[in-house]
């Protein structure tokens, strides 16, 4: 097993809520400066977010194009329909037939064209079916998590109190409310027709969880957001946390050696975290240098996401779950951002390898079936800049869309140190 180095983090803490420049307030009191005191990081760095927050202040105009953004993206957040898992239509109810249960379709397969019902279906890796999409749980929550971060975010950096109030009715209604709240678990994530039995595969559908608990934590202090909805949710990340750990369907996800094993310890360490067992967190990080070992070699390549038809977005997407988990390990004393294997392997040289082709991903050398989204690239290259002083993946930025670059909201949540 790779040598893990650990380390004592220093113990970080959010600031208090402030307005800035330009955009309508409702101060937050010392309620929300009390509280924010005391919440922890989830993968987001307070310190990091509390940077901005100066700088934007401060007239900052390299990270004002991001910050406009954001509030825009979040004053369209406040008109959108809030999303529950009970909104399915009668005809796409789960095999358990309760509205509240997760139901999603895995979304590479097909019906298979031989057969004149179509059925079992058959995979085309890479490949969506759009009936994956099609008002089932997937989309929901995404949109879940994407909502609650720009709203939460939104919050913070202005000090609007109606952007908490919003992020308080989604989480409400999303996790809480009898009428609306998800049962916690995901018997019926990924399914496939004609053969629908549980798969743990599902899992990674609420890799959004994430998002979900990080915003909570910002909102911790806002009226909007109670002390009691605030436990409430922590007893229902536990419960479900409990059946990630515990169900056939967790354990068979816990072993995958691709991405997939990556989402959910990044998830469940998440989730640990967010309900105060550290002992738990400790216990997940410890497998990843082993993790780290089997899927990057010492070219920062990685095997197993080449293997898939769009090689590139997955390779991306491994690194999005492993630096999330390093920026977990910080929170309890756990450097993985410092773990290599005994080949070479580490989430570093997997960075610098993807790195290379963002601005040219048509050298990329493995196959890659459809267009890349360079914007989602842009988190993982930011987050490993901040982490290690001696990445720095400047020159790419400066190849790829100026406006993409400034506006995107990885500017905000990992500012550059060199500015």
């Amino acid at each position: 097993m790779p040598r893990l180095v650990v380390r004592l983090c220093a113990g970080l803490s959010l600031l208090s809520l402030v307005a800035l420049r330009g955009e309508a307030q409702q101060p937050a009191g010392r309620t929300a400066e009390a509280s924010a005191a005391r919440a922890r990081a989830i993968v987001l760095r307070p310190e990091l977010l509390a940077r901005a927050r100066a700088r934007l202040r401060a007239d900052d105009a390299a990270l004002r194009p991001a910050y406009d953004k954001l509030l825009d993206d979040a004053r369209k957040a406040l008109e959108a329909p809030l999303v529950a898992v009970t909104q399915k239509p009668a005809s796409l109810l789960p095999p358990s037939g309760d509205p509240h249960d997760y139901f999603s379709l895995s979304p590479y397969w097909w019906p298979d064209p031989s057969k004149p019902d179509g059925l079992p279906y058959i995979r085309r890796d890479g490949e969506t079916n759009p009936e994956s999409k099609r008002d089932l749980d997937q989309p929901r929550v995404a949109r879940l998590g994407s909502t609650l971060q720009t709203l939460a975010l939104a919050y913070y950096f202005s000090g609007d109190a109606r952007y908490a109030a919003r992020a308080a009715e989604q989480l409400r209604t999303w996790f809480l409310d009898p009428a609306t709240r998800m049962n916690p678990h995901l018997r019926f994530a990924q399914l496939v027709r004609g053969d629908m039995r549980e798969r743990g595969s599902g899992i990674i559908d609420t890799r959004w969880f994430i998002e979900s608990v990080d915003a909570a934590v910002l909102l911790e202090g806002s009226p909007s957001w109670r002390p009691e909805d605030a436990e409430a949710l922590r007893r229902w990340m536990a419960e479900y946390l409990r059946w990630l750990r515990t169900s056939p369907n967790g354990r068979q996800e816990s072993r995958a050696r691709n991405n997939h094993g990556s989402w959910y310890a990044a998830q469940t360490a998440a989730l640990a975290l967010y309900v105060g067992d550290t002992a738990a967190v400790r216990e997940i990080l410890r497998g990843i240098p082993a993790r780290i070992g089997w899927q990057i070699t010492a070219a920062g390549e990685q095997p197993i996401e080449n293997e898939r038809t769009r090689s590139m977005h997955y390779a991306y997407f491994n690194i999005e779950a492993l630096s999330r988990l390093a920026e977990i390990g910080r929170e309890v004393g756990v450097d993985l951002w410092a773990a290599q294997a005994p080949e070479g392997g580490s989430v570093r040289r997997a960075m610098d390898h993807v790195a290379r082709y963002v601005a040219r991903p048509s050298e990329w050398p493995g196959k890659q079936i459809d267009a890349i989204e360079v914007d989602l690239y842009l988190t993982p290259m930011r987050r490993t800049m901040a982490a290690l002083p001696e990445a720095d993946y400047t020159a790419v930025l400066r190849e790829l869309p100026a406006t993409l670059v400034r506006e995107d909201r990885s500017a905000l949540l990992y500012p550059d140190r060199r500015n």
